[in-house]
């Protein structure tokens, strides 16, 4: 079964990939997931706090926003927390590219428009073959609003896409105003691809204590409905490539994405918790739906469900809320 795709202009076997998580932080585990059929390799994020923490806070107290903005720093690690240094980030990236034969994207998660553009240069620098923009931003300030957030982005991939000559994709989480009119802006301001979603760890309360507590919880199939619906609504309403990240867990779950119109899938929990043959599994488990559902090759798939092609587009849209609810017993 011919499952070949195309990702931010990268030519893969397969969509199958492992998602940006500390797996790959150990050469030994990238080795066996290339081994376990990786179409690429996705780093770990490097976040700016790791590169230059000093020239955030510089940033905190430059930037109108900044107010707001310090009090959220304490929100994220020291960077003796981190697992690898920028140092260490940028030298194990070039072990990783001499490691494998796939493609290698680096992941960058920064927050000042400097910060993107110095990193991302030494992470193309450092021999990955794509870059990740891990776009994690709160909107804590009530004084800027939606359409402010949104902008700041969109100028920030702009910058970056002249920065580099790799591919860029951005990975968003759900919670913007109107993604949809956002991912065409993103779209349009050359992003390669984009990557949905990111997910926000929510803090808990420790009441004894009186402490906020980070909450990790793994992701499980159901985390794939919200994936599902955003790309089928994007599919062939955006120039660039899709990725979904974030509840798949199975062949099925693979193949939905597929549908939907995602050019990629990336995984993570199922490799954590099963461990990286998981991978294969999903992989031959895909290839043997479509062929036992008689389909050519994965491209036929591809995008068969999304918003304009699908049987039934209000499933996607608002008339599907209302069904669900009328029909509950």
């Amino acid at each position: 079964m011919d499952l070949s795709t195309t990702y931010l202009g990268l030519k893969l076997p397969h969509p199958l990939m492992p998602g940006a998580s500390p797996l790959v932080d150990d050469l030994d585990t990238v080795r066996k997931l290339e081994d376990a059929g990786a179409a690429a390799i996705t780093m770990h994020s490097v976040f700016e706090e790791q590169i230059n923490r000093e020239q955030v806070a510089s940033f905190v107290h430059t930037e109108s926003h900044g107010q707001s903005f310090a009090e959220a720093l304490t929100y994220f690690p020291s960077p003796e927390a981190f697992h690898l240094g920028p140092n260490e980030y940028l030298e194990h990236l070039r072990k990783v590219k001499q490691a494998v034969s796939v493609p290698v994207i680096g992941s960058l998660n920064g927050y000042t428009t400097g910060g993107w553009l110095e990193y991302a240069k030494l992470i193309q620098d450092a021999g990955a073959d794509a870059l990740e923009l891990n776009v994690f931003s709160l909107g804590t300030n009530p004084q800027e609003s939606g359409a402010q957030m949104e902008l700041r982005t969109v100028q920030m991939v702009q910058a970056v896409r002249k920065a580099v000559r790799i591919p860029v994709a951005v990975k968003l989480s759900p919670y913007y105003t109107s993604l949809a009119h956002f991912a065409t802006k993103l779209d349009e301001a050359g992003a390669d691809g984009l990557v949905l979603f990111n997910r926000f760890y929510q803090p808990d309360i420790d009441v004894e204590k009186l402490e906020v507590v980070r909450s990790l919880h793994l992701s499980d199939s159901t985390d794939l409905l919200l994936r599902l619906r955003w790309l089928a609504i994007l599919s062939g309403r955006v120039r660039c490539s899709l990725a979904a990240t974030g509840g798949v867990h199975t062949a099925l779950d693979a193949l939905k994405a597929v549908m939907a119109g995602a050019h990629a899938v990336q995984l993570v929990s199922v490799l954590l918790k099963d461990g990286v043959e998981s991978l294969r599994t999903v992989r031959d488990g895909l290839a043997r739906w479509l062929e036992e559902h008689e389909y050519e090759s994965l491209r036929q798939a591809q995008g068969s469900m999304n918003l304009t092609r699908c049987p039934d587009p209000k499933a996607f849209e608002r008339a599907n809320y209302a069904a669900i609810l009328q029909s509950w017993e």
